[in-house]
């Protein structure tokens, strides 16, 4: 096991306060360089390894894209390149794969898999999206109510449908950054408090009706029913969350200045209603592009630090 003092990000949890207002900042700076055509190549010279054991849209184009644009060059693999623990145990993997790449992005199922790669990795290891967490989504959802909306502290998200890694991580970063999470879910799909693992109880207020859930709230948000990996239980699924699709009836219950997003890809007519998605409240591909900003962000702070410019 590595003993060298690596920072990885496998959860919101692992970074501070203070180390999210930096990355922030850094976002909006790199985004500003990228909007205005200034080349920005920090990590020339290093390689990141991004690994694929569930399918990826915005998760490889962002994280390849950014690093591209940041100077580096990216290895690709995917589940039949590379089975995590399977053709070889994981810790093997991670010794070797790290030994010849500067950083290591993880897309996978189990989050063990992923704390098991990075126990045994040289390298910054990021979670790209595991069953329990999805950090990268939420500090991208963060950034983007920032630059609309201002400082989050003391704000109200309301989050409605699955009890999934989504919503896990919306808990950590409210506990983390000081703002309130409105949870509504169905009956057998709620958070499990155990994987959040808020310190302050009263970040977050659980509610059994979806609309009141929004009301007063900064920005409503929510996901896909069915997330990968819980495709067989589908139509239960749909049945269930019936009466947890974002609606303008629900939109109108939050603040007139409220926000929607949906960390995508998004089922109209299911999850979210498309005068919603597509409506004038909604952030969905400032949010989407994020990804590629924050990710940049977060990978020049793994690798180099506090960096001035």
């Amino acid at each position: 096991m590595q003993t060298e003092n690596i920072k990885h990000y496998l959860q919101f949890s692992d970074l501070t306060a203070a180390e999210y207002a930096w990355i922030f900042e850094r976002a909006r700076v790199i985004k500003a360089k990228f909007k205005s055509y200034e080349k920005y190549q920090p990590l020339t010279d290093r390689t990141l390894a991004l690994i694929f054991e569930k399918a990826s849209t915005r998760t490889r184009v962002s994280f390849e894209a950014g690093m591209y644009q940041m100077g580096g060059s990216v290895v690709h693999l995917t589940t039949g390149d590379s089975q995590l623990g399977r053709s070889e145990p994981i810790e093997d993997s991670a010794r070797v794969i790290s030994r010849m790449t500067d950083i290591v992005m993880i897309r996978t199922f189990e989050q063990t898999k992923i704390e098991a790669f990075a126990a045994y990795s040289r390298v910054p290891v990021i979670n790209g999206l595991t069953n329990e967490y999805h950090p990268c989504q939420i500090l991208a959802d963060i950034f983007t109510f920032i630059e609309h909306r201002g400082p989050i502290h003391g704000k109200t998200v309301a989050w409605v449908g699955d009890g999934n890694n989504m919503a896990n991580t919306w808990l950590q970063a409210a506990d983390i950054l000081d703002f309130k999470v409105h949870l509504s879910t169905p009956s057998g799909y709620e958070v499990d408090q155990r994987l959040a693992d808020v310190k302050n109880q009263a970040c977050f207020k659980i509610f059994k009706d979806p609309s009141e859930a929004c009301i007063g709230v900064d920005l409503v948000t929510t996901d896909v029913w069915t997330s990968m990996g819980y495709e067989a239980e589908n139509e239960a699924r749909k049945a269930a969350f019936a009466s947890w699709r974002v609606s303008k009836a629900m939109m109108a219950k939050a603040q007139p200045e409220a926000l929607f997003m949906h960390c995508l890809p998004a089922h109209r007519g299911e999850e979210v209603d498309a005068d919603v998605i597509d409506g004038p409240q909604s952030v969905v591909w400032d949010e989407a592009e994020n990804r590629m900003h924050v990710q940049k962000a977060l990978m020049e702070y793994l690798l180099l630090g506090r960096v001035e410019d």
